[in-house]
C-alpha cells in the first residue's frame, strides 16, 4: 500500500530526527514545548489565620467579618484555599525553607537573622541555645554559620526567568553574601536586606527608624524616590513591582514574582486609605491600624494580578498566597496584642496552631478547580519542589543530595500521588521571647490528626487531637503514655536523621535530652 504525501512526509522527518539524534545528540519534538508559567509567590509577613475575610476555619469567624480582603477572596473563589498549611513559627527559618525546600530542623536557621555572628535568643533560666546558622543562607561554600544552599530563584532564573524580589527578604545577616537577594538567584531586588521589619511604613519618614530613634538598620532600601511623599510602604512596594513585572514581559521573559510584602509586621502606621473606617467601626488605634495594614496587603495582591491581567497574562500565571508564620497575639517586647488568631491558640513563636498554621491559596489556571478546598496538610518547605514542578524545572539537586520539602502539584490536581500518611515536623531549640501557651524552646510532631510537642526546657510533653481540639485547650498526654512514646520516638529518629541541634542544660552542661520513645 503507498503512504499519502502528508504520511511519507512525516516518516522522513522523523528518520531526519533519528539521524541528527545518532550524529549530534539532538532532541525532537512533535511540538515546541510549552511556554513556561509565570509565577507571584506573594508570601505576606505575621499574618494569622483568621486575619482575612477568607475563611479557613469551617465556620465564618468574628474575625473573617472584622477584615476587608476582597482580592483574597477573589483567588480562592478562582483557585484552592488550604485550611491545613503549615509555616515555621517565626520568619527567618519560614523564608530559608521557602527557598532551599528544607526543614529548618535540617537547615539550622531556626531564629530571626540580622547581625553577623549574633543570635537573636533571648537569655533563657535554665537553658543554653546552640550555634544555629545566625548568618542564613549562603549561595556559597564557606561561609560561616550559614546553609549553603541552592535557592529556588537560583534554580529558576537558570530556566531563564525573569526573577523579581520585592519587600522583606530576611535570608541573610548582614556582611554577608545571603543578605542581598541578588547573590541568591534573583535579577531584581527592591527593598529586601537583611532586616526583617521596616523601619517605617510612612514615605513622609523615608521608611526609616530614625523618626522614631530607631536603629537605621531597619531602613527600607531602594526606595528613595519615594521620599518625603505621602505614600505607604506597602503600595510604593506594589508600584515597583508591578514595573518590574513590566519590564520582564517588554524583554519577553517568564517570571517569578516573590512580592515578600513588610506587611502586616510592626511598627505599625496609620494606612490614610483605610484606618479611618475601622476606627469608626469600634477598634481601637492599634487593630485599627492593623486591619488597615491587611486591607493595604490585599489591595496590592489585587493590584499586581490586574496588572498581570492588564498584560493578558492571567491564563498563564500561577499565584501562591502565604503567610509566614501566625499573626503575632503573645505580648511582645512593646506589649503587640492587636490579633487573636482564635480559635487557634496563642501565635508568632509558639508550637500551637497559632503560631504555625497560616493561611495559604493557590491558583493555577486550568489545573486548580475553582472555589476548591483541600484540608490536607502541607508545610513550607514543600512550595520549593512544587513551583519547580509547576514551573517544569525537573534537573536539579539540593546540596547534599536531600529535600525535605514534598510536592503538593497532586494535591492541586486533585489526583493520587501526595504522601497519605504525610509527617510534618518543626524544631524552634531557640528562645523567642514573649510569654503566652507553647512558646518556648521545643520540638513538635503531627501524624494524621494527633500533635505532640516536647519541651525542651522541662521536658514536658503536651499531646493534642487537633480534629476534637483545634483550640489545644486538653492536654492528652497524661491519658496517652503509649501514642505520647511512639510519636516521641518517631520526634526523635527524625532529629537524629538530620542531625538537629539541642540546647545546652546549664545545670549540666549537657545537649538537652532528645525526645524518649
Amino acid at each position: 500500500m503507498m503512504l499519502g504525501k502528508m504520511m511519507l512526509d512525516k516518516v522522513i522527518a522523523a528518520l531526519l530526527c533519528v539521524q541528527a539524534t545518532l550524529l549530534v545528540g539532538a532532541h525532537c519534538f512533535a511540538e515546541a514545548p510549552a511556554a513556561r508559567p509565570n509565577v507571584v509567590l506573594f508570601l505576606v509577613d505575621d499574618m494569622g489565620w483568621q486575619d482575612t475575610s477568607v475563611p479557613f476555619h469551617t465556620e465564618v469567624t468574628p474575625f473573617n467579618r472584622r477584615y476587608r480582603t476582597p482580592h483574597m477572596e477573589k483567588l480562592a473563589a478562582a483557585g484552592m484555599k488550604f485550611t491545613q498549611a503549615y509555616a515555621s513559627c517565626v520568619c527567618s527559618p519560614t523564608r530559608v525553607s521557602l527557598m532551599t525546600g528544607l526543614n529548618a530542623a535540617r537547615h539550622r536557621v531556626t531564629n530571626w537573622t540580622l547581625r553577623k555572628n549574633a543570635t537573636n535568643d533571648r537569655r533563657h533560666p535554665t537553658l543554653e541555645f546552640p550555634a544555629w546558622n545566625v548568618n542564613g543562607i549562603s549561595p556559597v561554600p564557606g561561609i560561616e554559620r550559614t546553609v549553603h544552599a541552592v535557592t529556588l530563584a537560583a534554580l529558576l532564573e537558570r530556566a531563564g526567568y525573569r526573577t523579581i524580589h520585592v519587600g522583606k527578604a530576611h535570608f541573610g545577616a548582614l556582611e554577608t553574601p545571603g543578605a542581598d537577594p541578588r547573590n541568591l538567584g534573583f535579577d531584581v531586588n527592591v527593598g529586601g536586606h537583611a532586616a526583617g521589619g521596616p523601619g517605617s511604613y510612612l514615605g513622609t519618614q523615608n521608611f526609616s527608624a530614625v523618626w522614631r530613634k530607631g536603629d537605621r538598620v531597619w531602613d527600607v532600601p531602594h526606595l528613595e524616590a519615594y521620599h518625603g511623599r505621602d505614600v505607604f510602604l506597602t503600595e510604593a512596594l506594589t508600584i515597583e513591582a508591578n514595573q518590574a513585572v513590566d519590564r520582564a514581559v517588554a524583554d519577553g521573559k517568564p517570571f517569578l514574582l516573590y512580592m515578600a510584602h513588610y506587611a502586616v509586621h510592626v511598627p505599625f502606621a496609620e494606612d490614610k486609605r483605610f484606618y479611618a473606617k475601622y476606627v469608626e467601626a469600634g477598634l481601637d488605634p492599634t487593630e485599627a491600624m492593623y486591619a488597615a495594614l491587611v486591607e493595604g496587603m490585599d489591595k496590592s495582591l489585587g493590584d499586581i494580578l490586574a496588572n498581570v491581567d492588564r498584560h493578558g497574562l492571567s491564563s498563564q500565571t500561577i499565584v501562591l498566597f502565604m503567610s509566614d508564620n501566625g499573626g503575632l497575639s503573645a505580648s511582645g517586647r512593646g506589649g503587640e496584642r492587636h490579633t487573636h488568631n482564635r480559635p487557634l491558640s496563642s501565635g508568632k513563636g509558639s508550637a500551637h496552631e497559632g503560631g504555625i498554621r497560616v493561611p495559604m491559596i493557590v491558583h493555577w489556571p486550568g489545573v486548580t478547580r475553582p472555589g476548591s478546598v483541600c484540608d490536607r496538610p502541607v508545610i513550607i518547605e514543600d512550595f520549593y519542589p512544587t513551583i519547580l514542578e509547576m514551573a517544569g524545572v525537573a534537573d536539579y539537586e539540593q546540596i547534599g543530595g536531600v529535600l525535605d520539602g514534598v510536592s503538593f502539584v497532586p494535591l492541586l490536581r486533585q489526583a493520587p500521588g501526595y504522601p497519605e500518611d504525610r509527617t510534618l515536623y518543626w524544631h524552634f531549640p531557640n528562645h523567642w521571647g514573649p510569654k503566652g501557651p507553647g512558646i518556648g524552646p521545643s520540638s513538635t510532631i503531627r501524624r494524621g490528626d494527633w500533635k505532640l510537642i516536647y519541651y525542651h526546657a522541662d521536658r514536658r510533653y503536651e499531646l493534642f487531637n487537633l480534629r476534637d481540639d483545634l483550640g489545644e485547650h486538653h492536654n492528652l498526654a497524661a491519658h496517652r503514655p503509649d501514642l505520647v512514646r511512639q510519636l516521641a520516638a518517631q520526634l526523635r529518629d527524625y532529629l537524629q536523621s538530620v542531625d538537629a541541634q539541642m540546647p545546652v542544660d546549664k545545670k549540666t552542661g549537657e545537649p538537652v535530652a532528645m525526645p524518649k520513645g
